[in-house]
């Protein structure tokens, strides 16, 4: 069997709110939190999550009992800073801990690193939230874009690239690749009328491509400028671009389990390795 290079774990696939009602279980109700392991190195350096939306509760809580490897470092790298990608942030137990060095990341250019530091330091000023962002206690450091790629590199054995993409404020996609095995993380992403050729450019070839699906055709119609995709377009982006697995990410809060059920059915019928996001989902790459 081939020796896996990469592990990814979703703690959070919803969009826009969290939902907790009893019929959005299986899909799960915590919004968007992806953790990626590089497993051919030492995975005691550095810890790479992407966003921290409120699934990453249960992520620092997997830290805190071991589930998932204490790091040296941990690196929060995000798409975008809209409510429902920082939302966990305050909750982030690690960040509490004055003996965990934590990274912030988010490679807006015309930001400078205080832009980006009082963003989240808003968030968290008292009329919001009980501790301050000043007071939280962990070696936390908000850096530039150019150092973030430096730690990604692991040594150069990972190649780290990223390009904004459509959305209200703009956001990020992502890939990772290493080992001959590539990752892409494109939510909160909106095509347009056609399929956005750079989009595919991106993703082109990837092993794993997790890609925005928030609405169905119908729904997207009635949301154009939101900055989301479609389940179908998600599924023609993975064809267009050649990937071995999609998943499809950023459920609408309106979705229930029996409405993702039955997208997942239909996207598995037109692309063979097409998921939808679930709580805990795993891949090793």
């Amino acid at each position: 069997m081939e020796k896996a290079v990469w592990n990814v774990k979703l703690y959070g696939g919803r969009g826009s709110t969290p939902v907790c009602e009893l019929d959005f279980q299986k899909y799960g109700g915590n919004t968007t939190c992806i953790y990626v392991d590089l497993l051919i190195n030492d995975r005691s350096k550095l810890m790479v999550i992407f966003d921290a939306g409120t699934g990453i509760r249960q992520l620092a809580n997997d830290i805190e009992t071991g589930r998932i490897p204490k790091t040296d470092f941990i690196l929060l790298v995000f798409t975008h800073l809209h409510w429902d990608h920082i939302q966990g942030f305050p909750f982030f137990s690690p960040l509490y801990n004055p003996n965990q060095k934590i990274g912030v990341v988010y490679p807006k250019k015309k930001l400078h690193i205080k832009d980006v530091k009082d963003l989240f330091a808003l968030q968290m000023q008292k009329e919001f939230f009980p501790i301050q962002l000043e007071n939280m206690g962990s070696d936390l450091h908000f850096i530039d874009y150019k150092d973030a790629e430096v730690l990604l590199g692991e040594d150069g054995l990972v190649k780290f690239s990223y390009r904004e993409h459509n959305h209200p404020g703009g956001a990020f996609s992502y890939k990772l690749e290493a080992g001959g095995k590539s990752i892409v993380i494109s939510t909160d992403l909106e095509h347009g009328k056609e399929i956005d050729k750079n989009v595919v450019a991106f993703s082109k070839n990837a092993d794993l491509l997790i890609h925005d699906a928030q609405y169905t055709d119908e729904e997207l119609a009635l949301h154009r400028g939101w900055g989301h995709s479609s389940f179908n377009q998600a599924i023609e982006t993975a064809e267009l671009a050649n990937v071995k697995n999609v998943v499809l990410t950023h459920h609408d809060p309106s979705h229930n389990d029996d409405f993702l059920s039955a997208i997942e059915k239909e996207c598995k019928s037109r692309f063979k390795n097409s998921q939808l996001a679930k709580e805990g989902m795993e891949f090793n790459i």
